[in-house]
Protein backbone atom coordinates (compact mmCIF):
# COMPACT_ATOMS: atom_id res chain seq x y z
CA UNK A 1 0.00 0.00 0.00
CA UNK A 2 1.48 3.51 -0.58
CA UNK A 3 1.72 5.45 2.87
CA UNK A 4 3.10 8.73 2.24
CA UNK A 5 3.54 10.71 5.60
CA UNK A 6 3.40 14.64 5.26
CA UNK A 7 5.92 14.86 8.27
CA UNK A 8 8.49 12.76 8.63
CA UNK A 9 9.90 12.29 12.02
CA UNK A 10 13.24 13.59 12.02
CA UNK A 11 14.93 10.52 13.75
CA UNK A 12 13.22 7.83 13.10
CA UNK A 13 12.38 8.10 9.26
CA UNK A 14 10.97 4.56 9.63
CA UNK A 15 7.87 5.16 11.03
CA UNK A 16 4.60 4.42 9.54
CA UNK A 17 1.64 6.09 11.33
CA UNK A 18 -0.90 3.35 12.45
CA UNK A 19 -3.87 6.23 11.62
CA UNK A 20 -2.07 6.47 7.87
CA UNK A 21 -2.03 2.94 7.14
CA UNK A 22 -5.44 2.48 7.92
CA UNK A 23 -6.32 5.16 5.61
CA UNK A 24 -4.80 3.94 2.64
CA UNK A 25 -6.13 0.26 3.70
CA UNK A 26 -9.76 1.43 3.82
CA UNK A 27 -8.93 3.13 0.36
CA UNK A 28 -7.57 0.16 -0.97
CA UNK A 29 -11.43 -1.26 0.55
CA UNK A 30 -13.19 0.89 -1.14
CA UNK A 31 -12.25 -0.21 -4.53
CA UNK A 32 -12.57 -4.01 -3.79
CA UNK A 33 -16.08 -5.50 -5.06
CA UNK A 34 -15.63 -8.24 -3.06
CA UNK A 35 -14.94 -6.17 0.26
CA UNK A 36 -17.36 -7.48 3.11
CA UNK A 37 -18.10 -6.09 6.75
CA UNK A 38 -16.23 -7.52 9.59
CA UNK A 39 -17.50 -6.79 13.30
CA UNK A 40 -15.56 -7.13 16.22
CA UNK A 41 -16.77 -7.15 19.49
CA UNK A 42 -14.46 -7.49 22.61
CA UNK A 43 -16.55 -8.97 25.99
CA UNK A 44 -15.60 -9.31 29.86
CA UNK A 45 -17.02 -11.96 32.06
CA UNK A 46 -19.65 -9.61 33.80
CA UNK A 47 -21.65 -8.88 30.37
CA UNK A 48 -19.45 -5.44 29.58
CA UNK A 49 -19.01 -5.25 25.59
CA UNK A 50 -17.17 -2.88 23.55
CA UNK A 51 -17.89 -3.13 19.34
CA UNK A 52 -15.96 -1.60 16.49
CA UNK A 53 -16.90 -2.64 13.45
CA UNK A 54 -14.82 -2.09 9.90
CA UNK A 55 -14.84 -3.23 6.46
CA UNK A 56 -11.84 -5.54 4.84
CA UNK A 57 -10.94 -6.70 1.52
CA UNK A 58 -11.66 -9.71 -0.21
CA UNK A 59 -10.23 -12.55 2.06
CA UNK A 60 -7.70 -14.03 -0.72
CA UNK A 61 -3.91 -13.78 -1.90
CA UNK A 62 -2.21 -11.24 -0.89
CA UNK A 63 -5.17 -9.33 0.47
CA UNK A 64 -5.56 -12.03 3.75
CA UNK A 65 -2.24 -10.67 5.37
CA UNK A 66 -3.71 -7.03 4.76
CA UNK A 67 -6.83 -8.45 6.34
CA UNK A 68 -5.19 -10.50 9.39
CA UNK A 69 -2.77 -6.83 10.02
CA UNK A 70 -5.77 -4.66 10.09
CA UNK A 71 -8.07 -6.88 12.11
CA UNK A 72 -5.33 -7.69 14.50
CA UNK A 73 -3.59 -4.20 14.89
CA UNK A 74 -7.19 -2.71 16.14
CA UNK A 75 -8.47 -6.04 18.51
CA UNK A 76 -4.63 -5.20 20.26
CA UNK A 77 -5.61 -1.66 20.91
CA UNK A 78 -9.60 -2.40 21.64
CA UNK A 79 -7.24 -5.09 24.41
CA UNK A 80 -5.37 -2.28 26.08
CA UNK A 81 -7.65 0.64 25.86
CA UNK A 82 -11.05 -0.97 26.56
CA UNK A 83 -10.43 -4.25 28.32
CA UNK A 84 -11.99 -8.08 28.32
CA UNK A 85 -11.12 -11.61 27.66
CA UNK A 86 -13.02 -12.99 24.66
CA UNK A 87 -12.90 -11.86 20.97
CA UNK A 88 -15.89 -12.14 18.70
CA UNK A 89 -15.38 -11.96 15.21
CA UNK A 90 -18.46 -11.92 13.16
CA UNK A 91 -17.88 -11.57 8.88
CA UNK A 92 -15.06 -13.79 8.37
CA UNK A 93 -14.20 -17.37 10.05
CA UNK A 94 -10.67 -17.41 8.71
CA UNK A 95 -9.41 -14.44 10.23
CA UNK A 96 -11.15 -15.63 13.69
CA UNK A 97 -9.42 -18.84 13.39
CA UNK A 98 -5.82 -17.08 12.54
CA UNK A 99 -6.42 -14.54 15.22
CA UNK A 100 -7.50 -17.75 17.79
CA UNK A 101 -3.67 -18.96 16.84
CA UNK A 102 -1.98 -15.66 17.56
CA UNK A 103 -3.93 -14.49 20.96
CA UNK A 104 -3.13 -18.35 22.39
CA UNK A 105 -0.74 -19.92 25.16
CA UNK A 106 1.96 -20.31 22.35
CA UNK A 107 0.81 -17.52 19.56
CA UNK A 108 2.73 -14.18 18.93
CA UNK A 109 0.45 -12.51 21.27
CA UNK A 110 0.78 -14.62 24.59
CA UNK A 111 2.14 -11.93 26.55
CA UNK A 112 -1.87 -10.50 26.18
CA UNK A 113 -3.49 -13.95 26.47
CA UNK A 114 -1.83 -14.25 29.80
CA UNK A 115 -2.11 -10.65 31.16
CA UNK A 116 -5.00 -9.13 29.81
CA UNK A 117 -7.01 -11.92 29.60
CA UNK A 118 -6.28 -14.23 33.13
CA UNK A 119 -4.42 -11.38 34.55
CA UNK A 120 -7.14 -8.49 34.33
CA UNK A 121 -10.69 -10.14 33.63
CA UNK A 122 -10.34 -13.83 35.52
CA UNK A 123 -9.91 -15.49 31.91
CA UNK A 124 -7.31 -16.10 28.99
CA UNK A 125 -7.97 -14.34 26.19
CA UNK A 126 -10.82 -16.76 23.67
CA UNK A 127 -11.33 -16.15 20.04
CA UNK A 128 -14.75 -16.87 18.97
CA UNK A 129 -15.95 -16.77 15.46
CA UNK A 130 -20.00 -16.01 14.91
CA UNK A 131 -22.51 -14.43 12.26
CA UNK A 132 -22.90 -10.97 12.12
CA UNK A 133 -25.98 -11.33 13.33
CA UNK A 134 -24.85 -12.78 16.52
CA UNK A 135 -22.04 -10.29 17.41
CA UNK A 136 -23.06 -8.89 20.94
CA UNK A 137 -23.73 -5.24 21.40
CA UNK A 138 -22.19 -2.63 22.92
CA UNK A 139 -22.47 -2.86 26.50
CA UNK A 140 -20.13 -0.60 28.61
CA UNK A 141 -22.09 1.77 31.20
CA UNK A 142 -19.80 4.60 32.56
CA UNK A 143 -20.30 5.64 36.32
CA UNK A 144 -19.33 8.91 37.77
CA UNK A 145 -15.85 8.57 39.94
CA UNK A 146 -14.40 11.52 41.76
CA UNK A 147 -14.98 15.31 42.02
CA UNK A 148 -15.59 14.58 45.98
CA UNK A 149 -13.92 17.11 48.00
CA UNK A 150 -15.77 17.58 51.17
CA UNK A 151 -14.19 16.29 54.37
CA UNK A 152 -10.48 15.38 55.07
CA UNK A 153 -8.90 13.30 52.80
CA UNK A 154 -5.42 11.54 51.07
CA UNK A 155 -4.42 11.39 47.79
CA UNK A 156 -1.44 9.64 46.83
CA UNK A 157 0.36 8.60 43.61
CA UNK A 158 2.84 5.93 43.35
CA UNK A 159 4.96 6.47 40.20
CA UNK A 160 7.99 4.46 39.44
CA UNK A 161 10.67 6.92 40.53
CA UNK A 162 8.99 8.74 43.40
CA UNK A 163 5.83 8.40 45.86
CA UNK A 164 3.67 11.53 46.41
CA UNK A 165 1.22 12.15 48.94
CA UNK A 166 -1.45 15.19 49.95
CA UNK A 167 -3.35 15.78 52.93
CA UNK A 168 -6.80 17.85 51.50
CA UNK A 169 -9.00 19.29 53.76
CA UNK A 170 -12.55 20.30 51.77
CA UNK A 171 -10.84 20.43 48.35
CA UNK A 172 -7.62 22.43 49.63
CA UNK A 173 -4.10 21.64 49.93
CA UNK A 174 -2.99 21.15 52.92
CA UNK A 175 0.11 19.30 53.34
CA UNK A 176 1.78 17.66 50.34
CA UNK A 177 5.29 15.88 49.23
CA UNK A 178 6.88 13.21 47.58
CA UNK A 179 9.83 10.36 48.22
CA UNK A 180 11.89 8.91 45.72
CA UNK A 181 11.69 4.86 45.55
CA UNK A 182 13.01 2.17 43.52
CA UNK A 183 9.74 -0.29 43.40
CA UNK A 184 10.32 -2.11 40.14
CA UNK A 185 12.46 -4.99 41.03
CA UNK A 186 11.91 -5.13 44.26
CA UNK A 187 11.44 -9.15 44.90
CA UNK A 188 9.56 -8.51 48.41
CA UNK A 189 6.73 -6.74 47.91
CA UNK A 190 6.73 -5.45 51.83
CA UNK A 191 9.37 -2.97 50.24
CA UNK A 192 6.49 -1.07 48.33
CA UNK A 193 3.57 -2.31 51.16
CA UNK A 194 5.41 -0.23 53.58
CA UNK A 195 6.03 2.50 51.50
CA UNK A 196 2.25 3.08 50.45
CA UNK A 197 1.77 3.38 54.32
CA UNK A 198 4.66 5.76 55.20
CA UNK A 199 2.97 7.97 52.47
CA UNK A 200 -0.51 7.52 54.10
CA UNK A 201 0.91 8.21 56.94
CA UNK A 202 2.79 11.34 56.56
CA UNK A 203 -0.71 12.72 54.47
CA UNK A 204 -2.57 11.75 57.98
CA UNK A 205 -0.36 13.71 60.19
CA UNK A 206 -1.75 16.79 59.14
CA UNK A 207 -5.86 16.04 59.53
CA UNK A 208 -7.90 16.34 62.21
CA UNK A 209 -9.30 12.92 60.71
CA UNK A 210 -9.28 10.59 57.82
CA UNK A 211 -12.49 10.39 56.23
CA UNK A 212 -11.22 8.94 52.58
CA UNK A 213 -8.21 7.61 50.48
CA UNK A 214 -7.93 8.11 47.01
CA UNK A 215 -4.65 7.45 44.70
CA UNK A 216 -3.07 6.43 41.43
CA UNK A 217 -0.71 4.07 40.15
CA UNK A 218 0.41 2.64 36.90
CA UNK A 219 -0.88 -0.20 36.06
CA UNK A 220 -4.45 -1.98 35.93
CA UNK A 221 -6.62 -1.89 39.36
CA UNK A 222 -10.20 -3.15 39.43
CA UNK A 223 -12.05 -2.90 42.66
CA UNK A 224 -8.83 -1.74 43.99
CA UNK A 225 -7.39 -5.15 43.40
CA UNK A 226 -4.04 -4.95 41.45
CA UNK A 227 -4.25 -6.61 38.06
CA UNK A 228 -1.00 -5.73 36.29
CA UNK A 229 1.41 -3.19 37.31
CA UNK A 230 4.92 -2.37 36.42
CA UNK A 231 5.36 -1.29 40.06
CA UNK A 232 5.38 -5.13 41.02
CA UNK A 233 7.81 -6.23 38.12
CA UNK A 234 9.87 -7.72 40.16
CA UNK A 235 7.55 -10.29 41.79
CA UNK A 236 8.37 -13.35 40.02
CA UNK A 237 6.00 -15.57 42.13
CA UNK A 238 2.70 -16.00 41.13
CA UNK A 239 1.21 -16.78 44.67
CA UNK A 240 3.01 -14.20 45.96
CA UNK A 241 1.42 -11.47 43.63
CA UNK A 242 -2.10 -13.42 43.85
CA UNK A 243 -2.35 -13.71 47.48
CA UNK A 244 -0.03 -10.46 48.68
CA UNK A 245 0.00 -7.76 45.81
CA UNK A 246 -3.94 -8.23 44.38
CA UNK A 247 -5.31 -7.33 47.42
CA UNK A 248 -2.55 -4.93 49.19
CA UNK A 249 -4.67 -1.77 48.84
CA UNK A 250 -8.05 -3.93 50.48
CA UNK A 251 -5.56 -5.24 52.60
CA UNK A 252 -3.86 -1.39 53.95
CA UNK A 253 -7.17 -0.25 54.37
CA UNK A 254 -8.55 -3.11 56.33
CA UNK A 255 -5.57 -2.76 58.37
CA UNK A 256 -4.55 0.67 58.55
CA UNK A 257 -8.16 2.75 58.11
CA UNK A 258 -10.95 0.01 58.77
CA UNK A 259 -14.20 1.36 57.21
CA UNK A 260 -12.47 5.02 55.73
CA UNK A 261 -13.36 4.65 51.99
CA UNK A 262 -10.54 3.71 49.98
CA UNK A 263 -10.67 3.92 46.18
CA UNK A 264 -6.78 3.29 43.54
CA UNK A 265 -7.04 3.78 40.51
CA UNK A 266 -4.87 3.82 37.06
CA UNK A 267 -2.73 7.40 37.41
CA UNK A 268 -3.63 7.69 33.56
CA UNK A 269 -7.18 8.28 34.60
CA UNK A 270 -6.46 10.52 37.58
CA UNK A 271 -3.99 12.90 35.28
CA UNK A 272 -7.76 13.15 32.76
CA UNK A 273 -9.90 13.69 35.72
CA UNK A 274 -7.37 16.40 37.39
CA UNK A 275 -7.65 18.55 33.87
CA UNK A 276 -11.19 17.94 33.83
CA UNK A 277 -11.97 19.31 37.33
CA UNK A 278 -9.26 22.00 36.74
CA UNK A 279 -9.93 23.39 33.46
CA UNK A 280 -14.16 22.39 33.83
CA UNK A 281 -14.41 20.48 30.14
CA UNK A 282 -15.16 16.93 30.03
CA UNK A 283 -13.83 14.69 26.56
CA UNK A 284 -10.20 14.89 27.73
CA UNK A 285 -7.62 12.32 26.88
CA UNK A 286 -4.86 12.77 29.58
CA UNK A 287 -1.32 11.20 28.66
CA UNK A 288 1.16 10.69 31.40
CA UNK A 289 4.64 10.18 29.93
CA UNK A 290 6.95 9.26 32.61
CA UNK A 291 8.53 5.95 33.23
CA UNK A 292 6.18 4.73 31.06
CA UNK A 293 3.25 5.76 29.25
CA UNK A 294 -0.08 6.27 31.13
CA UNK A 295 -3.62 7.27 30.05
CA UNK A 296 -6.95 8.33 31.44
CA UNK A 297 -9.83 8.88 29.67
CA UNK A 298 -13.11 11.59 31.15
CA UNK A 299 -16.00 10.86 28.23
CA UNK A 300 -18.56 13.63 26.95
CA UNK A 301 -20.76 13.28 29.97
CA UNK A 302 -17.50 13.76 33.05
CA UNK A 303 -17.23 10.28 33.67
CA UNK A 304 -14.47 7.52 33.79
CA UNK A 305 -15.20 4.99 32.18
CA UNK A 306 -14.52 1.32 32.95
CA UNK A 307 -12.00 1.11 30.15
CA UNK A 308 -8.62 0.45 31.15
CA UNK A 309 -6.69 2.84 28.93
CA UNK A 310 -3.37 1.11 28.67
CA UNK A 311 -2.29 2.81 25.92
CA UNK A 312 1.30 1.92 26.10
CA UNK A 313 1.17 -1.67 24.84
CA UNK A 314 -1.58 -0.33 22.10
CA UNK A 315 0.47 -0.22 18.34
CA UNK A 316 0.58 3.18 16.25
CA UNK A 317 3.90 2.39 14.54
CA UNK A 318 2.84 0.15 11.92
CA UNK A 319 6.18 -0.53 10.25
CA UNK A 320 7.76 -4.15 10.00
CA UNK A 321 10.45 -4.72 12.48
CA UNK A 322 9.56 -1.45 14.72
CA UNK A 323 11.11 -0.97 17.65
CA UNK A 324 10.12 -3.87 20.41
CA UNK A 325 8.68 -3.30 23.84
CA UNK A 326 11.18 -6.06 26.17
CA UNK A 327 8.18 -6.71 28.40
CA UNK A 328 5.52 -7.58 25.64
CA UNK A 329 7.44 -8.71 22.59
CA UNK A 330 5.28 -6.81 20.46
CA UNK A 331 6.64 -3.96 17.88
CA UNK A 332 5.61 -0.30 17.56
CA UNK A 333 3.67 0.12 20.70
CA UNK A 334 3.46 3.68 22.21
CA UNK A 335 5.74 2.74 25.71
CA UNK A 336 8.64 3.09 23.23
CA UNK A 337 7.78 6.43 21.74
CA UNK A 338 5.82 8.42 24.71
CA UNK A 339 7.63 7.70 27.68
CA UNK A 340 11.31 7.72 28.97
CA UNK A 341 11.86 4.68 27.07
CA UNK A 342 11.46 6.68 23.93
CA UNK A 343 13.85 9.63 24.93
CA UNK A 344 16.64 6.81 25.21
CA UNK A 345 15.93 5.13 22.24
CA UNK A 346 16.14 8.35 20.46
CA UNK A 347 19.32 9.25 21.82
CA UNK A 348 21.88 7.31 19.94
CA UNK A 349 20.14 8.79 16.39
CA UNK A 350 20.78 12.37 18.40
CA UNK A 351 24.65 11.61 18.61
CA UNK A 352 24.40 11.07 22.33
CA UNK A 353 26.05 8.04 23.71
CA UNK A 354 25.06 7.05 27.21
CA UNK A 355 25.99 3.52 27.01
CA UNK A 356 23.91 1.51 30.23
CA UNK A 357 23.07 4.48 31.54
CA UNK A 358 19.14 3.69 32.98
CA UNK A 359 16.64 5.36 31.41
CA UNK A 360 15.40 8.29 34.02
CA UNK A 361 19.11 9.41 34.07
CA UNK A 362 19.63 9.80 29.60
CA UNK A 363 16.72 11.28 30.28
CA UNK A 364 17.61 13.90 33.21
CA UNK A 365 21.03 14.23 30.63
CA UNK A 366 18.52 15.08 27.75
CA UNK A 367 16.93 17.95 29.51
CA UNK A 368 20.20 19.47 30.59
CA UNK A 369 21.44 19.37 27.02
CA UNK A 370 17.83 21.35 25.79
CA UNK A 371 18.69 23.78 28.69
CA UNK A 372 21.14 24.25 26.95
CA UNK A 373 20.35 24.87 23.51
CA UNK A 374 21.14 22.02 22.23
CA UNK A 375 19.42 21.47 18.66
CA UNK A 376 20.14 17.64 18.56
CA UNK A 377 18.62 17.33 21.98
CA UNK A 378 15.41 19.44 20.73
CA UNK A 379 15.12 17.01 17.41
CA UNK A 380 14.18 14.07 20.07
CA UNK A 381 11.32 16.22 21.11
CA UNK A 382 10.45 17.22 18.29
CA UNK A 383 10.58 13.24 16.44
CA UNK A 384 8.50 12.43 19.32
CA UNK A 385 5.83 15.07 18.58
CA UNK A 386 6.00 14.44 15.08
CA UNK A 387 4.81 10.75 16.21
CA UNK A 388 2.86 11.62 18.57
CA UNK A 389 0.35 14.07 16.42
CA UNK A 390 0.28 10.52 14.29
CA UNK A 391 -0.80 8.71 17.85
CA UNK A 392 -3.67 11.54 18.38
CA UNK A 393 -5.33 11.11 15.47
CA UNK A 394 -5.38 7.21 15.53
CA UNK A 395 -6.20 7.73 19.15
CA UNK A 396 -9.33 9.67 17.98
CA UNK A 397 -10.52 6.40 15.83
CA UNK A 398 -11.29 4.67 19.83
CA UNK A 399 -11.81 8.34 21.62
CA UNK A 400 -13.91 11.30 21.59
CA UNK A 401 -11.04 13.81 22.26
CA UNK A 402 -11.83 17.77 23.20
CA UNK A 403 -9.01 18.23 25.26
CA UNK A 404 -5.03 16.50 25.31
CA UNK A 405 -3.30 16.99 28.41
CA UNK A 406 0.12 15.78 28.36
CA UNK A 407 2.30 15.86 31.34
CA UNK A 408 5.14 13.54 33.81
CA UNK A 409 8.64 13.77 33.35
CA UNK A 410 9.25 12.99 29.97
CA UNK A 411 7.44 16.20 29.07
CA UNK A 412 9.22 18.66 31.46
CA UNK A 413 11.01 21.50 30.74
CA UNK A 414 11.09 23.71 27.14
CA UNK A 415 10.95 19.92 25.27
CA UNK A 416 7.74 20.01 26.21
CA UNK A 417 6.48 22.99 24.15
CA UNK A 418 8.26 21.09 21.25
CA UNK A 419 6.49 18.25 21.51
CA UNK A 420 2.98 20.20 21.59
CA UNK A 421 4.34 22.05 18.78
CA UNK A 422 5.31 19.09 16.39
CA UNK A 423 2.31 17.54 17.35
CA UNK A 424 0.06 20.31 16.59
CA UNK A 425 1.52 20.53 13.20
CA UNK A 426 0.78 16.88 11.87
CA UNK A 427 -2.69 17.62 12.96
CA UNK A 428 -2.38 20.80 10.37
CA UNK A 429 -1.30 18.83 7.86
CA UNK A 430 -2.82 15.75 7.80
CA UNK A 431 -5.83 15.80 9.84
CA UNK A 432 -7.44 19.49 9.70
CA UNK A 433 -10.77 18.43 11.24
CA UNK A 434 -8.62 17.38 14.46
CA UNK A 435 -6.60 20.40 14.65
CA UNK A 436 -10.02 22.52 15.35
CA UNK A 437 -11.32 20.35 17.74
CA UNK A 438 -8.27 18.94 19.67
CA UNK A 439 -7.01 21.06 22.10
CA UNK A 440 -3.17 20.14 23.42
CA UNK A 441 -1.97 21.67 26.63
CA UNK A 442 0.08 21.26 29.68
CA UNK A 443 -1.23 21.63 33.27
CA UNK A 444 -0.36 24.77 34.84
CA UNK A 445 1.67 25.52 37.73
CA UNK A 446 -1.48 24.81 40.18
CA UNK A 447 -2.35 21.67 38.48
CA UNK A 448 1.32 20.54 38.86
CA UNK A 449 1.31 20.99 42.42
CA UNK A 450 -1.93 20.17 43.81
CA UNK A 451 -4.71 18.91 40.93
CA UNK A 452 -3.02 14.82 40.64
CA UNK A 453 -3.69 15.12 44.38
CA UNK A 454 -7.07 16.61 44.79
CA UNK A 455 -7.81 14.58 42.05
CA UNK A 456 -7.27 11.22 43.51
CA UNK A 457 -8.20 12.21 47.01
CA UNK A 458 -11.80 13.47 45.38
CA UNK A 459 -12.10 9.59 44.11
CA UNK A 460 -14.23 7.90 47.13
CA UNK A 461 -17.60 9.48 48.09
CA UNK A 462 -18.01 9.96 52.54
CA UNK A 463 -21.23 8.05 52.84
CA UNK A 464 -23.67 10.22 54.26
CA UNK A 465 -24.58 9.79 57.98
Amino acid sequence: MNIQAKITPVLDPGFVPAVLWNRAFKEKVATDPGAHDVKIALARLDGTVFRYDVRVLAHEGENTALNLKYIERIVKFMLWGHGGCTIYIAGNDNIAAELGEIYSETGARKFDWDIVGKGMFGQNIEVKAVGLDDIPAQNSPAAPLGRNLDGNRIGFDLGGSDRKCAAVIDGEVVFSTEIPWDPYFQEDPSYQRDGIIDSLKLAAEHLPSVDAIGGSSAGVYINNEVRIASLFRGIKDPEVFENVVVPMFKDIAAAEYPGVPFEVINDGEVTALAGSISMNTNSVLGVAMGTSEAVGYVDPQGNVTTQINELAFAPIDYRENGPVDEWSGDEGCGVQFFCQQGVARLAPAAGFDYGDMPFPEQLIEVQKEMANGNEQAAKIYQTIGTCFGYAIAHYADFYDIGTLIIMGRATSGPGGQVMIDAAEEVLEAEFPELAKKINITQPDEKMKRHGQAVAAASLPAIPKA
